[in-house]
Parts: C-alpha cells; structure tokens; sequence
C-alpha cells in the first residue's frame, strides 16, 4: 500500500475516534486497528500519537483550504465568495468530525491552542479573506472594510451553522442552509 493511501486511512481513523472519544482516550491501538493496519504503521508514518494529531489538524485544514481555493477560482469577487460559502459548507457536511475534532482543539485547555487557530486563519480563513480582499478591491464591497475580522465572521458563521445543521437539523436541505447564509451576508433579514 502505498505511504499517501496509509497516512489516509491512519488520518480517517484518528478523526473518527478522536471525535467519538477525545483526544485522551484514543489510543495509537485503536487508530491503528480502525485503520486496518499494524500499531507500528503509526509510529513509522508519525512517530508518535502527539505527531500524529498535529499531522492530522494540519492536514484537515489544508483539506478545507484547498476546498476554498478551488471554489474561489477562476469566479468574479461576490461570485468566489458564494462559491467558498458553499464549499466550507459542504466540506463540513462531508467531514463533520473533523470539524468537530477542529473546534475542540481550538479551545481546549493545555493544547496548542494558538497554533491551531493560526493555522486555521492563515490557510482556511486566509482563502476567505483573499476573496473579500478581491471583492473591495473590485468596488463591490466597501473600500474601509476590515477583510481580515470578516474573514474569521464568514468562516466561523459557516462553521457554526453547518455544525448545528448536521446535528440538529440533518433533514434540512443543503440548499436551503446556505441560501439563509447568503442572505445574512447579503444582508436581507429584514421583511422589508
């Protein structure tokens, strides 16, 4: 098997796990036996299970952002910014326990908090803000706009929703949350 396809099924498996247990409670065996590979594959491919999470949190992210660039391209500014709303929606449909995995780093105690919520906002929330950079800069949105705290509002808006959508309301359409977040961005929630 080659070493991507391994790092793949060690990285699905540990989100997977880490989601239903936590962090502390997962073990290297259970990563590796969920994997279908041998506990030493673990080591070899990360070295320790510390690695492997900062490996996996790193990876997720670079997932998403990827996703985000992809939507954004090659679309005018308001366009790129409908396509990168759909996307981390979408994303996080598909991957909800890694999005679970991210906002419990992000604020639990004693982890390295910080470096995920830089990685987060240099690579995924980077790609949000490079799109409203290029919305204000197209004359569509206001020139004073702060890109960098729209960005974060944007993305975490995004996160937030699709989170309590996929566990509260999974019958709702992926249609129709997005178009209710594209009317908060576009302003219209009034009945006016």
């Amino acid at each position: 098997m080659a070493r991507s396809a391994t790092r793949e099924k060690l990285f699905t498996a540990a989100i997977e796990l880490i989601a239903e247990s936590g962090l502390a409670a997962t073990t290297v065996d259970q990563i590796a036996d969920r994997a279908g590979v041998a506990k030493g594959t673990v080591y070899y491919n990360f070295g320790s299970k510390a690695a492997l999470f900062a490996a996996l949190l790193e990876y997720g992210v670079d997932r998403l952002a990827g996703a985000l660039r992809d939507a954004a391209s090659g679309r005018p500014p308001l366009d790129a910014l409908e396509a990168v709303v759909s996307a981390e929606l979408a994303f996080i449909g598909e991957h909800e326990s890694f999005a679970r995995l991210l906002i419990a780093e992000t604020w639990r105690s004693g982890g390295d908090w910080q470096h995920t919520a830089r990685l987060i906002r240099e690579r995924a929330i980077g790609v949000v803000a490079d799109v409203l950079r290029g919305a204000v800069e197209a004359g569509d949105l206001r020139a004073d706009l702060d890109t960098g705290t729209a960005a974060s509002a944007v993305f975490g808006m995004v996160l937030t929703v699709a989170l309590d959508w996929r566990a509260l309301d999974p019958e709702r359409s992926f249609a129709d949350v997005h178009a209710t977040l594209m009317d908060l961005l576009r302003g219209r929630l009034t009945a006016i």
